[in-house]
């Protein structure tokens, strides 16, 4: 655990050193693009962090190589190679659609072709645990067929939900964290050394996350771009088809094959494909699949619908639409963990019951504006306050009604001029909700910034 904890915060220590010398080059480089219409920041900012998370993954990869014990990793498997071949390639292919925006069917193809490299250095699916039916063996083709479809399943996925500040890296840790966990116990408590490639990947993946998040909290100082949301993409990928297609279930359980897989059914719940620890942007691949398709607009064309835009709809603030993203990810990724733990616990699935009805009460909040009585109304906020008979400014005291000389004076002097318009709470209309992100952005017309992606 101490070497992977150390692999772990030197990978971070990497990343969130160069990501202040990374965001400079961008600027300099000139990935800084306007605002486009999807955007929801308010000003143009760099991209091309995924420079300083891919040099993080080397530098854990290359400490990790010199360790005592997980120094066996590589010398008893490929896989660590074909990650680091795989995730040059993808990176490679990102920063350059930072730069100058390639186009998505390019991508798609540098995608499918990241994961063959991968397949061909043996990190492949090589069988598969189906519950009353034993352990499915794959041929080459079915292979490397789901292998190159998970890979570009998560990498989209991950995309698809780098909308706001801070939300791929944070969730993606979330899921690395408990898919550490996973791995982590099934190689140390039940001594299966297959495992322990997934287990690298996962503490790699949360130091890359962990390094870039303080640059990438809202308000961001440097996005991630393509460079950073497709690697990480590839690297949960990676772990899971790692621990999920090469690990054998008989070795962990006596008795029939059939048997072995039977039991092992609750422990493969959560990595039988890594769209259960990324449900929330799984699920919003999906939607926008369907969304755009249904529309008669390509699956990869942009749009305003995702989850996190909904959130923002519904009157969200930037940060609490990302926390809200955030403790979804959490409940679906460790409650899989622990019902992979203990299936038979009643405790764990009544947890998830609980947690799941707070999440939807923080869901629905903008939805009503409750109201402290009276006697309250000193101790909580302003905007929870009931709305007092006589509706005046704060800042401006009564004065008394002008005279009938008076009046006629004002008029003489007023006549030609507009009418004093009264002074309202500044609020940001549209997609971005009441409190998403302040004051309107600076741009006049946000549809003619950037490009139409």
């Amino acid at each position: 655990m101490r070497e992977y904890l150390l692999t772990l915060c030197i990978t971070a220590a990497v990343t969130y050193l160069l990501t202040g010398p990374v965001r400079k080059f961008a600027i300099v480089a000139g990935a800084m693009p306007e605002i486009r219409a999807r955007d929801v920041h308010r000003e143009p900012t760099p991209r091309l962090g995924g420079i300083a998370m891919f040099f993080g993954l080397c530098a854990g990869l290359l400490v990790a190589d010199h360790l005592t014990n997980l120094s066996t990793v590589f010398a008893n498997s490929n896989e660590p190679r074909a990650l680091l071949s795989g995730a040059a390639l993808i990176w490679l292919i990102g920063v350059l659609d930072d730069k100058f925006e390639i186009d998505a069917l390019i991508k798609l193809g540098g995608q499918m072709i990241a994961a063959g490299v991968m397949v061909m250095q043996g990190l492949t699916i090589l069988w598969l645990p189906v519950p009353k039916a034993g352990t499915v063996a794959l041929t080459q083709w079915q292979g490397t067929l789901l292998t190159v479809a998970l890979v570009v399943i998560t990498i989209n996925a991950v995309n698809f939900v780098d909308g706001l500040d801070g939300l791929a890296a944070g969730m993606v840790c979330i899921a690395a964290a408990a898919f550490f966990m996973y791995a982590y116990r099934m190689w140390y408590s039940y001594g299966i050394e297959a495992a322990a490639p997934a287990t690298l990947f996962a503490a790699i993946l949360m130091g890359m996350c962990l390094g870039f998040l303080p640059h990438n909290m809202h308000p961001a100082r440097i996005f991630m771009g393509d460079s950073g949301s497709m690697l990480i993409g590839l690297v949960l990928a990676a772990g899971a088809i790692s621990i999920t297609g090469q690990v054998d279930p008989d070795s962990l359980f006596g008795g029939s094959e059939r048997e072995a897989v039977h039991q092992m059914v609750p422990l493969y719940i959560p990595l039988l494909l890594p769209l259960t620890i990324i449900a929330i942007p799984a699920a919003d691949l999906v939607l926008a699949i369907v969304r755009r398709t249904w529309r008669g607009q390509s699956p990869f064309a942009a749009d305003r619908g995702h989850l996190h835009h909904r959130l923002l709809e519904i009157g969200h603030s930037h940060s609490r639409a990302v926390l809200i993203m955030y403790f979804w990810s959490a409940l679906i990724a460790f409650g899989s963990l622990a019902y992979s733990v203990n299936s038979a616990s009643m405790w764990i699935v009544l947890g998830v019951v609980f947690l799941s009805a707070i999440g939807l009460v923080l869901l629905l909040l903008p939805r009503f504006t409750p109201r402290a009585p009276r006697w309250a109304e000193a101790f909580v906020p302003p905007r929870y306050r009931r709305g007092r008979p006589a509706a005046t400014h704060p800042a401006e005291p009564l004065r008394p009604a002008p005279t009938e000389d008076a009046q006629e004076e004002g008029q003489e002097g007023q006549e030609g001029q507009e009418e004093p318009r009264t002074p309202v709470a500044a609020v940001v209309a549209g997609v971005n909700g009441a409190t998403a992100i302040g004051p309107r952005s600076r741009f006049p017309d946000r549809r003619n910034a950037g490009s139409s992606r």
